[in-house]
């Protein structure tokens, strides 16, 4: 009797996301999965905590999971991938893909995707796999689940999961991908899984770069309540998001629809899928959501965003709490995300004046502003029409 055949899923990344999906795929028997990461110690950590990984829900349920490899060779992590989904912070995916690029098979389709996809993956990934044809460029819209509270090779909480999921194909793909792409993804996902029309979607859909900096802003900003001050205690993002974060959140939101709008009139394209903020997470969230009458407090009442800390540490000089500098929300939704907005405002010639200066005043409290953004030399490919920005 030959034994039927099981999708092979490798994700490359072992934050939480990495480690939610690792469990939940895992829970489908026609599923093997494997979890690579990038650092050394990692497989040796999960065997320490005794070869298997648990997921909380909110609801106190605990799935465990033992994936079928879990390593840091990409070599063994790829060698027989159906697909592949990328889950590492945008900063570190260049590294992820030069490692992953020379192990592909190249036998076969391989479906290479990145959740959540913004930040110029598609972009990213054809410069580094765009010369191997049996690889199928992909990335979904946002993370499919809430995920926090990771212990490292061992455990992790889920918040709250989307009603919905949305994938993009890069451009150069063939159409009839999009059915084998979205035949896998429904073996993975609950929540049924639709097809976006162009990737452009998922980049003018930078919820983590605009939410996450807006808050930061209205915290420690020049006008924030905590301005050159420590925390007495560590608030929640959301729970305790201040109004001010919420007033630069809005501005954001605002510039990047004109952003949508410069982009449809210059490439010739539907983009309203790409909705103000406020209507995209009432949407993805439903009932999860006790008030949805305004954008703060739609954040401040979404169950699925309910206990998430603000990324703290102690402060060194005095007593309390300051921002991690090093801490992804920085090195990722900053220097690669708001960054990558702001690039596109100027080929697109429309001003983005707040998430601009949220973006400078960012980097100049991390000290750093050397992000590179993915976006090709010739982009837009289309005139822009000038009157539109």
């Amino acid at each position: 009797m030959i034994a039927e055949y099981k999708l092979k899923v490798t994700i490359c990344g072992a934050g939480n996301t990495g480690h939610l999906a690792a469990v939940l795929f895992s829970q489908n028997p026609k599923v093997d999965v494997t979890l690579f990461s990038s650092q050394p110690e990692f497989p040796a950590t999960y065997r320490k905590n005794g070869r298997q990984i648990h997921a909380l829900l909110n609801d106190g349920t605990l799935l465990k999971a033992s994936p079928s490899c879990v390593t840091a060779c990409p070599y063994e992590a790829c060698r027989d991938a159906d697909i592949i989904i990328i889950t590492t912070p945008i900063h570190v995916r260049d590294n992820v893909l030069k490692l992953i690029q020379p192990a592909l098979p190249r036998n076969k389709p391989v479906f290479v995707g990145a959740i959540p996809g913004f930040g110029g993956f598609d972009w990213l990934a054809e410069y580094h796999l765009g010369t191997l044809p049996n690889i199928v460029l992909w990335g979904m819209k946002d993370v499919s689940h809430i995920a926090f509270e990771l212990i490292r090779g061992k455990s992790v909480k889920l918040g709250g999961a989307k009603s919905h999921l949305y994938v993009a194909l890069h451009r150069r793909e063939k159409p009839e991908m999009a059915e084998i792409l979205i035949g896998y993804l429904n073996q993975l996902y609950e929540s049924p899984v639709m097809l976006l029309a162009d990737y452009l979607e998922i980049t003018l859909t930078p919820g983590n770069p605009i939410m996450h900096g807006s808050v930061i802003y209205g915290l420690i900003g020049p006008w924030g309540q905590w301005h050159k001050h420590s925390f007495s205690h560590i608030p929640c993002w959301w729970n305790d998001c201040p109004e001010l974060g919420a007033y630069f959140l809005a501005r954001c939101d605002e510039e990047n629809q004109l952003l949508r709008k410069a982009a449809e009139a210059a490439l010739h394209i539907d983009l309203s899928s790409v909705q103000p903020l406020q209507q995209e997470i009432v949407e993805a969230y439903g009932d999860l959501i006790a008030d949805s009458r305004t954008l703060l407090s739609v954040l401040r009442t979404n169950q699925a965003y309910e206990g998430i800390p603000l990324p703290l540490i102690k402060a060194k000089n005095e007593e309390g709490y300051v921002f991690d500098q090093h801490h992804r929300v920085f090195q990722e939704d900053i220097a690669c995300g708001l960054s990558l907005l702001v690039a596109i405002g100027k080929r697109l010639n429309v001003p983005v004046p707040y998430i601009n200066e949220i973006y400078l005043w960012c980097c100049e409290y991390i000290g750093e502003n050397s992000a590179t953004v993915p976006i090709p030399a010739s982009w837009p490919e289309i005139r822009v029409v000038t009157e539109c920005a």
